[in-house]
């Protein structure tokens, strides 16, 4: 044997050991060994990327009066959903009257507010839509550092602290300053291997970036189409290959993430969607958005359309599981599809107007609206069967973080005419 031919077999190997059923080591856990996967919701849609919790346990029907283990009040506004890693839940929020972003820490066990961070000092832009917020992003975090993006003084900023709030460093993504349509910013970073990930799109020069994550070198930049959308990336693997997907600007596209080249590009949902994509068995799905309505469903591997609905979920993102998708759809109409044929199981009328993302906990999805009301039902592609539905607050736009089978929720009230946030934590008893 050659020693070319041997090296060829150990790199076979050292890949073969790092890999698992779902892909590469980069999208596993393997590359955050600060973080615990079954007690941690460590960035948007969770440790699975995909609103899937590791948890079995917990509650199914959130009540304050029975098992709700505490509620902080939390200054400001804000639509980014907690996130917690160890004894922490962290979050952003905004001062919009004196233009301050900050970060906050609070305690897993107690709720009390560890430490409040200033970020940011004005800069705020003129305008912003009234559904969106000036701390909309979801933080993510490695277990050692915490990744934040943020809109201001015309630029996407990426802010990283360490896990105690303070700052290690902070890069300028590129200049964003929409002109057509004001509607603020609310991408979320991705983490992936040794990377952060961002999305900055607008009507101007826009691009995904990807940053080393220990100091903010710069590894790759890609060119996106100037047109606002909002939609986070995320990543995740199939057979081997990893895949960084994001949808706006009419297609949907998957990037290889350790270099942003482009894998295939499809045309699909609208010009400006919100949601992130999901997937199941190798198939993709996306959906949105303004000023057009579909959702459609991807071959993985090759991007090809296997179907599409003229259904959207514009700001929400979808739950997909054991070969059905499951979209809480504008107009307040749940639908479950079947995953590979586009398949109409059935539809239920629910309360309208969501921004809040679904979360699949053991055999339950649950999902907020913004009203205030969780409703959690059966992932059951056979019929509807709703579990509980439990008002929460006057408002909840952000979408839960479920593990160590507790819930976390943040939620607004109206108390005495003004308007006050909360993050509560729910657990069984």
């Amino acid at each position: 044997m050659s020693i070319q031919t041997g090296l060829r077999i150990l790199i076979v190997l050292v890949l073969l050991a790092n890999c698992n059923k779902s892909g590469f080591a980069q999208v596993t856990m393997d590359s955050f060994p600060a973080l615990d996967s079954t007690r941690d919701w460590p960035w948007w849609r969770g440790i699975t990327r995909d609103g899937h919790a590791a948890t079995q346990n917990a509650p199914s029907t959130l009540d304050e009066t029975k098992n709700l283990d505490w509620s902080q009040p939390i200054p400001g506004r804000g639509h980014g959903s907690p996130v917690v890693v160890g004894d922490r839940v962290l979050l952003l929020t905004a001062d919009e009257k004196q233009k301050i972003h900050y970060a906050l820490a609070l305690d897993r066990q107690s709720g009390k507010l560890l430490w409040q961070v200033e970020l940011n000092r004005g800069g705020f832009p003129a305008k912003n839509h009234p559904k969106n917020t000036e701390a909309s992003p979801t933080v993510a975090s490695d277990g050692e550092r915490i990744f934040i993006n943020l809109f201001h003084h015309e630029s996407i900023f990426l802010t990283v602290l360490n896990m105690n709030g303070e700052k290690i460093w902070e890069k300028s993504l590129g200049r964003y300053n929409p002109t057509l349509y004001k509607y603020g910013y609310a991408a979320s970073p991705v983490l992936y291997g040794d990377l952060v990930i961002a999305a900055y799109e607008y009507d101007g020069p826009s691009a995904l970036v990807a940053l080393n994550r220990e100091d903010g070198t710069e590894v790759w930049r890609t060119k996106r189409q100037s047109m606002i959308t909002f939609s986070s990336p995320t990543v995740t693997s199939f057979n081997g290959k990893d895949f960084l997907l994001i949808s706006g600007a009419n297609t949907v596209i998957a990037y290889d993430p350790a270099n942003g080249q482009e894998i295939w590009s499809t045309t699909g949902t609208a010009l400006a969607t919100c949601g992130t994509i999901v997937w199941d068995q190798g198939i993709a799905f996306a959906s949105g958005g303004y000023p057009a309505s579909e959702t459609l469903a991807i071959d993985l591997p090759t991007g090809k359309v296997l179907w599409r609905v003229k259904q959207k979920a514009y700001e929400q993102s979808m739950i997909a599981t054991n070969g059905h998708l499951y979209c809480y759809a504008d107009g307040g109409i749940l639908y479950c599809w079947d995953a590979k044929s586009g398949k109409e199981k059935w539809k239920q009328r629910l309360e309208d107007r969501i921004s809040a993302s679904g979360v699949l906990v053991g055999p339950y999805i649950y999902w907020a609206n913004e009203a205030g009301y969780l409703y959690v039902f059966e992932a059951d592609p056979s019929k509807y069967s709703q579990i509980s539905r439990n008002k929460l607050g006057d408002e909840a736009f952000a979408s839960p973080a479920v593990c160590g089978g507790q819930v976390f929720l943040r939620v607004a009230k109206a108390e005495n005419g003004t308007r006050q946030e909360y993050v509560m934590r729910f657990s069984s008893r």
